[in-house]
């Protein structure tokens, strides 16, 4: 469904990505991990034209993102980013009904089923309760469900999301994760997020993309991708793999910190 060929990006004569080449299906998980300034966000970017590559393409349903007009665009990826500071106190529910946007002609109000829409997808992320609530009233968990709420609203084939997990709290990263799995699968939406914990690309992903200085350094299932070697490999820290009966989670060794 999505196919990132053979992608590089520069800036200021510097590669910052270096030939990057992902497949994602519909309705699976892909999880971008790495240490920070490998280059995820920027893939993200490029991934959602907000970047143009120096090479390479990236197709969405049969069809070159960079090609695409802007709204054509929105209507293929719904993209989450870092962090989103609202200029008005919006209700939650009119933030989300801006994911309808890419589907309105200009200066056309939302319709009755656009508004359907908004609620369900507030819905899904189990925020129907809060809708009223000015968004900037809302937790850190309630936001970052609240904005994926609104890019679910675009109806996307692609969900694009650059550190969900960013200031969140145990509790919140974990909710907000599975939730996205289960967006995914319900809905048969591709995802494509970065991370940085190699224990939620474990439990979230279907397949990992381990990045180091731009470059695909790994990618794979889990299990294959998230072995010591590599993870010491790109990282730089000495770490421990903990095998459980229904997995395996990675740990910083001691012998780092004495």
């Amino acid at each position: 469904m999505v196919s990132v060929e053979d992608l590089s990006f520069s800036y200021g004569g510097t590669f910052k990505l270096n030939s990057i080449s992902l497949n994602v299906s519909a309705g699976t998980v892909l999880t971008l991990l790495g240490p920070n300034g490998c280059g995820k966000t920027t893939l993200l970017k490029c991934i959602n034209a907000l970047l143009k590559p120096e090479s390479g393409r990236v197709v969405i349903s049969g069809r070159n993102a960079h090609e695409l007009r802007r709204w054509e665009l929105a209507r293929l990826v719904g993209y989450v980013p870092q962090a989103h500071v609202p200029p008005f106190p919006y209700s939650t529910l009119d933030l989300v009904l801006m994911g309808r946007t890419a589907h309105l002609d200009f200066f056309q109000q939302p319709s009755n089923l656009d508004y359907k829409i908004a609620e369900k997808a507030l819905s899904m992320v189990g925020l129907d309760h809060l809708k009223h609530r000015p968004y900037d009233q809302l937790s850190g968990g309630e936001r970052q469900l609240a904005l994926i709420a609104r890019a679910i609203a675009q109806e996307p084939k692609l969900l694009l999301l650059d550190e969900p997990t960013a200031h969140l709290d145990f509790k919140n990263q974990f909710l907000v994760l599975s939730m996205v799995k289960r967006i995914a699968r319900e809905n048969g939406i591709g995802v494509i997020m970065s991370l940085h914990d190699p224990n939620h690309a474990i439990l979230f992903s279907d397949t990992v993309a381990l990045m180091k200085n731009g470059s695909i350094f790994a990618v794979g299932p889990s299990h294959l991708v998230i072995t010591k070697e590599k993870i010491e490999t790109v990282y730089e820290i000495s770490v421990r793999v903990i095998n459980q009966t229904n997995g395996f989670l990675v740990a910083p060794s001691m012998e780092n910190f004495s």
